[in-house]
């Protein structure tokens, strides 16, 4: 898995600093990125640029340094722990959310974040200016939108599919599912490279856990937003996305309790 130092930061920190008080010192940090193979410079290196994008915040306790997610992060990192883990996949009778937005020309800052968040979020899109997703996304969008102060430039409409043709065919137009089953296909393969972690429970199986564990999930993370729970029925047959979710969650129950205990291992020394 080609995953950059930065994503591995914010794996850890999403999940193991907010049961830290939202923080890691910068010891226990390097220390846990040496057991994910990153050296020290460029764990610091990516840091710094995480600090300066507003990821991260400085913070020392008791004398020591370190760093806490910035609120907007947390807000982010929470609105994730769904997808992430509840893997949700809407039905047709979840119908589908439309946005559509006007923006005044003068704000078009504004129009390129709204644009960017819709993205995010992994909306299609079904014609210019009009962004569609599954009707499950409402409450998750509108609350986003909110919180970034773009929701009163949009308008929020969910229903069925009326038009010509079937919606599976649509569904290929809107989103590029070619390029999502490919990164589905990608995490398949590296999951099933990864070494099988055998005696979980003792320090070395925990330690390779960690390391099999936190690689993965960072992978897996971004998934659910590139799919976001599209309904089975609109999508080609044998779509590798159900197999990921499968593969993603049995190695999940097996290496997430293991890979904690590494991990607090290493941040209460």
């Amino acid at each position: 898995m080609d995953l950059s130092p930065r994503q591995l930061i914010l794996s850890l920190y999403g999940l193991y600093a907010r049961a830290e008080a939202n923080w890691l010192s910068v010891a226990s940090l390097i220390a846990l990125m040496a057991d994910l193979g990153v050296d020290s410079a460029a764990v610091r290196a990516s840091v710094s640029r995480l600090k300066k994008r507003g990821v991260l915040e400085a913070e020392r306790r008791d004398g020591q340094a370190g760093y806490v997610l910035a609120p907007g992060t947390l807000a982010l990192l929470r609105e994730g722990d769904h997808r992430i883990w509840s893997q949700p996949r809407a039905t047709a009778a979840d119908g589908w959310l439309v946005v559509v937005f006007s923006v005044p020309e003068s704000r078009r800052d504004q129009r390129h974040a709204l644009r960017s968040q819709l993205a995010r979020l992994g909306f299609g899109t079904a014609a210019p200016g009009v962004w569609i997703a599954p009707g499950t996304l409402y409450d998750e969008t509108l609350g986003v939108l909110e919180r970034q102060g773009l929701a009163s430039y949009t308008e929020f409409f969910r229903g069925d599919y009326l038009g010509v043709g079937e919606v599976t065919g649509r569904v290929g137009e809107w989103w590029d599912l070619a390029a999502i089953a490919k990164e589905y296909d990608e995490l398949l393969a590296a999951v099933a490279s990864l070494q099988d972690v055998s005696r979980p429970g003792t320090t070395r199986g925990d330690a390779d856990a960690f390391a099999a564990y936190v690689p993965m999930l960072t992978a897996w993370r971004r998934l659910p937003y590139l799919d976001p729970g599209l309904p089975i029925d609109a999508l080609p047959r044998d779509w590798p996305g159900i197999e990921a979710a499968s593969v993603f969650a049995a190695r999940d129950r097996r290496l997430r309790k293991a890979a904690e205990r590494h991990a607090r291992r290493v941040v209460h020394g």
